[in-house]
């Protein structure tokens, strides 16, 4: 039998003293979606007690179906659970706020003192780390996700659609959700999700126990306010931006653009930055695939999660391109702008859907469809692998084409050998080794700057 929580004026937790938790908690969230999920299990499940183990992981489930960062939507759905929308809404906002304001300090150093010999030598250091990383969370998701050749499959045919033949992000996303339907209906046994297992902890029971309902029952008049209210708070800035600046200004193509990729960002960050690399470099030319993998080895050293790279793309690209404002002005106000809209999204998600989440629980189909989605993912990570490979390995590309194949190639005679040579001590670090991505980068940086300052070829 479920129980139901207090009446919604009542908090589970005194509202003061989660403020201070989750700001605690946003001070922690370096290391990735795995060590922020970490960080909260192990605060509010291991030592708080606020709530069990199972309903932990239930709602990671739920957020894992939901495109955006799971770790930070887990965060909105916990503090809806302790205190109601409010909570919510501080969660979320804590999660990302030192990330938000770590990244665009870092932005402006990038922007302002890139050029400099020493600052060049440290982010061509980066880089090459950056290689290894991706090629981690591939082994990473791949490992959990790639169950049978069934899921191998999926991935090699999103790798090769994306690498080869240039098939747009979303669409490889949606087929592959397809397919995971298509495939659970003649054989279920190859969709089945796991869990992320576990299952109770040692301990006094939680403040919210496992089997209760939250009080905020779903309806269609709930549904339909907080729909109307997270559209237009989502959309009005770039409502803003585009009657101000016009709609062909590098702000509304920004809010425009990182709306439409805050809806795809399924299977994490990496999934989906070689569209946004391909997009914002190649397409929009707000900055250099260069600048893109400096651009996320920043993102890797600051708390919060990783897709606020996006942030970092939209300060060059608006410093790039500021239309009649000052540079600086314009790169902050296109900072924001971005980080607005690919955050919102997250909260109107939860906020949504949360009451309907033990429907959700037991629909299989749309399980496998996620699963689908996961195991395709893992082709997509691998592509960004490829992309940043050649742009930071590589002096020089060339793009073979016939007919609808389109691929990019490095001309292997053009290999930068001290970037090689920093992603090798990289790869060692982290594979044989197991050292955090937070050291590697240190290594990485401090080996680039060695290297610059011995007049070695590095960029």
């Amino acid at each position: 039998m479920t129980t139901t929580e207090p009446p919604a004026t009542r908090d589970v937790v005194p509202f003061g003293q989660a403020v201070k938790a989750w700001f605690t908690i946003s001070l922690q969230t370096f290391g990735g979606p795995a060590g922020q999920i970490a960080v909260m299990q192990r605060h509010l499940v291991d030592e708080r007690r606020w709530i069990g183990q199972r309903r932990f992981l239930h709602a990671l489930n739920y957020c894992m179906l939901l495109p955006g960062p799971e770790a930070q939507q887990l965060a909105i759905y916990v503090g809806w659970l302790l205190n109601g929308i409010r909570g919510g809404l501080v969660a979320g906002t804590l999660f990302v706020l030192p990330g938000l304001v770590a990244l665009l300090a870092l932005s402006a150093v990038y922007v302002g003192y890139g050029d400099t010999h020493a600052v060049t030598a440290v982010f061509a250091g980066l880089a090459p780390a950056v290689v290894v990383i991706v090629a981690q969370a591939v082994w990473r998701v791949g490992s959990r996700a790639l169950t049978n050749k069934v899921l191998v499959g999926f991935a090699v045919v999103a790798f090769v659609a994306l690498a080869a033949f240039g098939v747009p992000f979303p669409v490889v996303i949606a087929f592959a959700a397809l397919a995971g339907w298509a495939v659970h209906r003649w054989r279920p046994h190859l969709v089945t999700a796991g869990g992320h297992g576990g299952n109770g902890t040692d301990g006094p029971a939680p403040l919210i126990r496992d089997d209760a309902l939250h009080h905020d029952s779903p309806s269609a008049r709930r549904a339909a306010t907080i729909l109307a209210v997270g559209l237009v708070a989502w959309f009005a800035p770039v409502t803003l931006v585009a009657a101000t600046t016009g709609i062909g200004s590098v702000y509304t193509q920004q809010g425009l653009f990182f709306s439409g990729t805050a809806v795809v960002t399924f299977g994490g960050a990496y999934a989906v930055l070689a569209y946004v690399a391909q997009r914002a470099v190649e397409d929009y030319g707000w900055l250099s695939a260069g600048d893109m993998v400096r651009g996320l080895a920043l993102a890797e050293s600051t708390p919060g999660p990783l897709i606020m790279v996006v942030q970092f793309v939209a300060f060059l690209g608006a410093y790039h391109h500021p239309g009649s404002l000052d540079p600086w002005v314009a790169g902050v106000v296109g900072s924001l702008l971005t980080t607005w809209v690919t955050f919102v999204p997250c909260f109107l998600f939860i906020m949504l859907g949360a009451p309907y989440v033990e429907r959700l629980r037991t629909n299989h189909s749309l399980s496998a469809a996620l699963t689908g989605i996961t195991a395709a993912v893992v082709g997509v990570i691998a592509n960004l692998g490829l992309y940043f490979t050649v742009h930071t390995l590589f002096v020089d590309s060339r793009t073979v084409t016939g007919g609808p194949l389109r691929l990019e190639l490095p001309e292997m005679a053009t290999v930068r050998w001290i970037p090689l040579g920093i992603a090798v001590i990289a790869g060692v670090l982290i594979f044989r080794f197991k050292w955090s991505v937070l050291r590697v980068l240190g290594v990485s940086a401090l080996l680039g700057l060695a290297a610059g300052l011995a007049g070695l070829p590095i960029t």
